[in-house]
């Protein structure tokens, strides 16, 4: 039996695209919540009487978490009505950002971590199973693109607007105002989803683990692979981009955030057009988009220097790298029409830890061997997903290789 049934009347209610945008402004919260400690920790640490590497510790262990929700939480609530959950994990998201901001000790702060990574695994790998159910699906690919416009706006405005709070009003309040956006997202989904009963097969013991069966697949393997890669290569040149501009371009302050700033607004316009291209050409987008974060990762260990050059070679990062997961997540929906919640599961479970060892990774090698071989490794891992993307594309079902072209 077929975890879901396609709904052609939930598809055309007046309230889907509705749902589609509250889901991105739960995105936004989401996204916000979860990387809101970067710009706070040293604050965060001095309040809470601990080192800057323990406060730390609140990211990994909300990946953690979000690790085991995604992989856990379709087969654990299997006979839940999808809305039903989807409400439930958007009022843990505020109870998450509240218990942060009252948090008396370290050991609160943790908890309140722990519970924003349940909501991450939670909300990310129910998101293509969500549209599917939602849009038609040759709009698919669109709405997961509006859904993942709240996650490129979150990396806009996030991060220096959480700093700005930090030092005005405090990081208590600024996780606290959290809160009150996620009820915002908690009354809009309820009052525009539509009920999503799940047509599950029995939940037996052994159902926990039927999203590894789902790489038997043809083709998944290797798509799996390819977006493993490209994350891990991302994410190893992304997380040290700031010390890179501080040592390297000579930019300091302000004009910092300028540039994280033009990379995340060029990210948002990469989601806003990223649709169309897979609509017109999906597998060819998705091989393009690592090849030009090669060149570009190549091209920053050449110009590092020149500020000018640093500026575009960043806003070409922004517009490719935050468009990326818009593509594969309209991979997973096309490749897993019938299981999209567990292959969304297994691909989230896949991406944080793939965004753990990137970091780790890439931290090493700039810690020991100097920027360049942290963006030369972030090169060679983004060059291999792009081969293993061509591998991918002719090995896909024929039904599957042209996403969108029914209108």
């Amino acid at each position: 039996m077929n975890s879901y049934i396609y709904s052609s009347d939930v598809a055309e209610t007046a309230n889907s695209w509705g749902s589609v945008f509250a889901m991105s402004v739960c995105a936004f919260a989401l996204v916000a919540s979860e990387f809101l400690p970067v710009s706070l920790l040293t604050p965060l640490a001095e309040d809470l009487g601990v080192t800057e590497g323990l406060a730390g510790q609140g990211i990994a262990i909300s990946g953690f978490f979000a690790v085991l929700a995604s992989l856990f939480i379709s087969p654990l609530f299997g006979k839940l009505d999808r809305k039903t959950l989807l409400l439930g994990l958007t009022a843990v998201m505020g109870l998450s950002g509240a218990i942060v901001a009252f948090a008396p000790d370290y050991q609160m702060y943790m908890l309140g971590r722990a519970l924003i990574g349940v909501v991450v695994g939670g909300f990310w790998s129910m998101s293509a199973a969500t549209a599917i159910r939602l849009v038609p699906s040759h709009q698919v690919p669109r709405a997961l693109a509006i859904v993942n416009g709240g996650n490129a706006l979150a990396t806009v405005v996030a991060a220096p607007l959480g700093a700005w709070l930090g030092a005005t009003v405090g990081w208590r309040f600024a996780f606290f105002c959290l809160v009150p956006l996620a009820l915002m997202a908690l009354g809009w989904l309820w009052l525009s989803l539509p009920s999503m009963p799940a047509t599950v097969q029995k939940n037996r013991p052994g159902q926990l683990f039927k999203v590894f069966a789902l790489l038997k697949r043809p083709a998944v393997l290797s798509g799996f692979f390819a977006s493993s890669l490209m994350f891990m290569g991302q994410f190893a040149l992304f997380t040290y981009l700031r010390p890179f501009l501080e040592t390297v371009t000579g930019v300091q302050g302000a004009t910092i955030s300028f540039y994280l700033l033009v990379a995340g607004a060029t990210g948002f316009i990469g989601t806003v057009f990223i649709s169309q291209l897979l609509h017109w050409r999906f597998y060819q987008t998705l091989i393009a988009i690592p090849l030009v974060m090669t060149l570009t990762a190549l091209l920053l260990t050449l110009v590092g220097e020149r500020s000018h050059a640093v500026l575009v070679l960043l806003g070409l990062w922004g517009l490719t790298a935050t468009a990326a997961p818009v593509g594969w997540w309209a991979w997973i929906a096309q490749v897993f029409p019938d299981d999209a919640e567990a292959g969304g599961g297994l691909f989230v479970a896949m991406v944080q830890l793939s965004i753990a060892l990137g970091s780790t990774v890439g931290g090493l090698l700039f810690d020991h061997s100097g920027y360049q071989s942290t963006f030369l490794f972030s090169a060679a891992l983004l060059l291999i997903s792009a081969g293993l993307t061509v591998i991918t594309a002719p090995r896909a079902d024929p039904m599957q290789q042209k996403v969108g072209s029914d209108d």
